[in-house]
């Protein structure tokens, strides 16, 4: 039984010493209190001795009240996957646009909507929320809740009358997920992607 404050034994902790983990903490936390640093200047648009002291205190309290887990990323970014990424939002906005004010002028018949639930092949927090904020920033479609444990996004889709309509938002949401994940996932979730296609 390990009573020890910090929860970690000592062959943990030589571990960690030895394999550089310690020194990519501190590396990340001081990175995060030089950048909230910085905005605190910005914020008060001013650069002073007083204004960078005030900003590192502000930052450090920030960081040890409000604590978060660190942000898993997977190390790796494929440039032609991010590029199609690009390219299929910004085509998505503009014909989502167009979708969008096909059906606000269209007078003569009520648009009939849909919530539907989308269960993703991801496991990773960052990658659910850039799926997540990527399909509610095309218009047609917004995300009403997100189920973190099952990564389940629900959707509120404008104009998806038919069942196939519908099928048609959950590929949607799906290949916004691929190109994600392709461009900034780990090697597991492309290995998971690969198997469940």
């Amino acid at each position: 039984m390990n009573n020890r404050k910090d929860g970690f034994t000592p062959q943990q902790k030589a571990f960690g010493r030895k394999s550089g983990y310690y020194t990519g903490l501190i590396l990340k936390q001081v990175l995060l209190l030089l950048w909230l640093t910085f905005l605190w200047v910005m914020l008060w648009q001013e650069l002073s001795l007083l204004s960078v002291l005030s900003g590192m205190l502000v930052s450090f309290l920030v960081m040890r009240l409000f604590f978060l887990p660190p942000v898993e990323l997977s190390g790796r970014c494929n440039v032609i996957y991010a590029l199609k990424y690009l390219v299929v939002f910004v085509w998505e906005m503009v014909l989502g646009s167009l979708q969008v004010a096909f059906v606000a002028f269209r007078f003569s018949k009520k648009p009939q909507t849909a919530i539907l639930g989308v269960q993703l092949y991801t496991r990773n927090d960052f990658l659910l929320t850039l799926t997540a904020l990527t399909v509610s920033l095309i218009p047609g479609s917004v995300v009403v809740d997100v189920d973190r444990f099952n990564s389940t996004l629900y959707l509120h889709v404008l104009n998806a009358p038919s069942k196939e309509s519908q099928q048609r938002a959950y590929a949607f949401v799906h290949q916004i997920e691929n190109l994600l994940i392709n461009a900034i996932g780990s090697k597991a979730e492309m290995e998971r992607i690969r198997v469940s296609a």
